[in-house]
């Protein structure tokens, strides 16, 4: 069923059946006995599959990544799809259009999608207003935070901490964004000394605040194992709570759409089916050197359920889906779970 409806999907450019997508799950919230029928049909409820993670009680350890609902429009309704957590964002302090249109492109022989979207969000004002109608909710939130695009990285730690601040009392944790390649010169951010400063500006703020909300960094794929060391230390010096690997890779590596079209594409950050070999290993690298200590969450180039069941045997606590869900639809979730109930996981 899903293949048709992919099939059609796929007749628009990337962004409209978006658009497309998220209307339809918006109209849900209209339709009487729909949302409980949803959860009935795409979910795995059972006890086995919470998690507890940075203090946090998942109800199952499958999450949609940042990127999707940008804007907080329909985080309270993908709990109806399975998700037992929603990272919203990224979120930036003033709104911003991002990059220019076209910037979200299938590679459908690959199983990926390149985007250069560029923090395109409503801003943090109008994302708060949201959140704080949807405060009745059955899927926990996590807020995806950058910078605005204007902002020099000199002045970084500034914007950072603005929608830090903000957005507090509304999200359950947080995922700091310096690994996105989609804005300028942002990637430089983890670099040693400056991520070493962004993310103890954010834990000291964190000190003032009345509840305690865990911090997460989000890693590039495209970083060495120097690198990964590098940014371990700074998380252990500086009491960040875990890590999201990976983001989207700037690698073009072993893909089997041409040159010529990739090259029709331009820049951008691939994900999907070629980034999967690479997540597994930063995992399982990041678990290993931790000695499993440190919470990781596990995206990227998850498109099949043999992918995610490495992703926890690797040492993830949790996982989140973005491009195997467009690829694989609704159903993906509840295999996925399906398996982990089977395999005692």
């Amino acid at each position: 069923m899903y293949r048709i409806i992919r099939f059609l999907l796929f007749l628009f450019p990337a962004e409209q059946s978006h658009s497309i997508v998220m209307f339809i799950i918006k109209s849900t919230r209209y339709i009487p006995f729909l949302p409980c029928l949803l959860r009935k049909l795409l979910s795995v409820k059972n006890k086995s599959l919470e998690r507890e993670v940075f203090g946090i009680t998942f109800q199952n350890p499958i999450g949609f990544a940042a990127g999707f609902d940008k804007n907080a429009e329909i985080f309270d309704l993908l709990g109806n799809f399975g998700f037992s957590f929603v990272e919203i964002g990224t979120v930036t302090p003033k709104s911003q259009p991002g990059n220019p249109k076209p910037r979200n492109f299938r590679l459908k022989k690959d199983n990926a999608i390149i985007n250069r979207m560029g923090f395109n969000n409503d801003g943090l004002s109008a994302i708060i207003k949201r959140l704080r109608e949807k405060r009745n909710r059955t899927v926990i939130v996590g807020g995806n935070i950058g910078k605005n695009t204007v902002i020099a990285n000199t002045d970084a730690v500034s914007d950072y901490l603005k929608t830090f601040k903000g957005l507090y009392d509304y999200v359950d944790y947080f995922t700091v964004n310096v690994s996105c390649p989609n804005v300028d010169n942002l990637t430089q951010l983890q670099n040693k000394t400056d991520l070493e400063i962004l993310l103890k500006s954010l834990v000291n703020e964190r000190k003032y605040m009345d509840v305690y909300k865990p911090v997460l960094v989000k890693i590039s794929p495209d970083l060495s194992f120097e690198q990964i060391d590098d940014t371990l230390y700074i998380i252990r010096e500086t009491g960040i709570d875990g890590v999201v690997a990976t983001n989207t890779t700037t690698s073009r590596e072993g893909l089997k759409t041409t040159a010529k079209e990739i090259e029709e594409i331009g820049h951008g950050g691939l994900s999907g089916q070629p980034l999967t070999k690479r997540s597994l290993e930063i995992v399982r690298y990041i678990c290993e050197q931790t000695s499993g200590k440190l919470p990781v969450i596990a995206v990227g180039g998850i498109m099949t359920v043999a992918d995610a069941i490495n992703m926890f045997e690797a040492g993830a606590s949790l996982i989140q889906l973005y491009t195997g869900y467009i690829y694989r639809g609704p159903g993906f979730v509840k295999k996925i779970q399906k398996a982990l109930t089977s395999q005692g996981m």
